[in-house]
């Protein structure tokens, strides 16, 4: 079986240096924030560029904080993709707001700046693309409108570590970006863990406050806040794999192109990627109408693989008082019926990639 993606990878390949952080935290005593934090917080804003870097407990944690620092409440709205994780919507609705969807380009799977500014009312405060797949969502065009209608405009770069939008790493090209840290992100903890970067002071500033139940000084509380901190163990970890990040992203990038090259597009979708983005790659995700067939086929050839996802936001329970219909979005409901993702990750060999490519092949000659 070749897997979708192996875990135990990382640790293996980097066991004595990850060893070595993890003892170094627990022998200092320091359990909550403290300078291994600090010190992540800082690689890590270097890294993508920008001025900060604010650690919290978790992907939807950022998202969901950024929006407090933004203001977000009660009432207000918020554009998101109708074609993401649930995670995206959820953030909206911890602050009480409300989740407007847009759908997708078809050719990317990211949210179409086409579509945004006709879904925008008195109410709207913020525009939340997702760079969906490690794929950068056409930002420029999203950014023009936000500054139109002087709206904030908040990344969603969960599964895009590292990608490059028009030469530039991505870390602020908005007002800020949320990152999650979840093992199977291109940079994953060994647990949850998350983080907002951003070049806005006053943004940083509150998140460090809203974090840490609305207090910079122990036992004062200027605001209603949450406990969402970054473990130091787990950004000890991040510090230690930060490092190889870019190697480990080239290696998914070269199965990408193995794939692109090799897979036939005969009844097959394969990924766009336009010349003014940088992929990393965190999915590699195929479309056909025939999707379920494929996956049993590859699954008993020894391919796993998975589907990112099989129930739109909007078709969820959790959103059901919403009364979306099963047609309000077709685009994504569509592709929630025909995206299939290849395995993907650094530990993946060239020879595996083209096994895989070559099982698919064949499953397409079988149809």
């Amino acid at each position: 079986m070749i897997p979708f993606l192996d875990l135990k990878a990382p640790y293996t390949e980097l066991k004595a240096e990850l060893d070595e952080a993890i003892a170094r935290v627990v022998s200092s005593g320091w359990f909550i924030g403290g300078a291994e934090v600090e010190q992540f917080e800082a690689e890590y804003a270097s890294y993508c560029g920008t001025d900060y870097a604010v650690g919290v407990a978790n992907g939807l944690d950022a998202l969901h904080l950024a929006l407090r620092a933004m203001g977000v409440g009660p009432g207000d709205e918020v554009i998101v993709p109708s074609n993401t994780y649930i995670a995206t919507w959820l953030a909206v609705s911890q602050c009480g707001a409300i989740p407007v969807p847009v759908e997708p380009d078809e050719l990317t799977f990211n949210i179409n700046p086409n579509f945004i500014e006709s879904a925008i009312t008195s109410r709207t405060k913020v525009i939340l693309p997702v760079h969906l797949y490690g794929q950068p969502a056409d930002l420029d065009p999203i950014l023009e409108i936000a500054r139109k209608h002087g709206l904030r405009v908040l990344e969603d770069g969960a599964q895009a570590h590292g990608a490059s939008y028009r030469g530039r790493r991505l870390g602020a090209h908005g007002d800020a970006v949320a990152w999650s840290f979840y093992p199977g992100k291109n940079l994953g903890a060994m647990g949850d863990g998350g983080a907002v970067t951003t070049n806005d002071p006053k943004i940083a500033d509150r998140l460090q406050v809203l974090r840490n139940y609305g207090s910079r000084v122990k036992y004062v509380n200027e605001i209603q806040g949450y406990n969402s901190r970054l473990d130091p163990l787990q950004a000890a970890i991040l510090r230690v794999k930060l490092n190889y990040l870019d190697q480990w992203n080239s290696k998914r990038k070269k199965i990408a192109e193995i794939y692109s090259n090799d897979i036939s597009r005969a009844k097959l979708v394969l990924p766009h990627v336009p010349e003014w983005v940088d992929p990393v790659w965190h999915l590699y995700v195929i479309r056909t109408g025939q999707r379920d067939f494929f996956q049993s086929k590859l699954n008993s050839a020894g391919v796993a693989t998975l589907i990112h996802y099989p129930i739109p936001p909007h078709m969820q329970e959790a959103y059901g008082y919403m009364n979306f219909g099963s047609n309000v979005f077709p685009i994504a409901s569509q592709m929630a019926n025909e995206v299939l993702s290849l395995p993907m990750g650094p530990s993946l060999t060239e020879e595996d990639a083209k096994i895989v490519a070559s099982i698919v092949n064949s499953v397409i000659h079988s149809v």
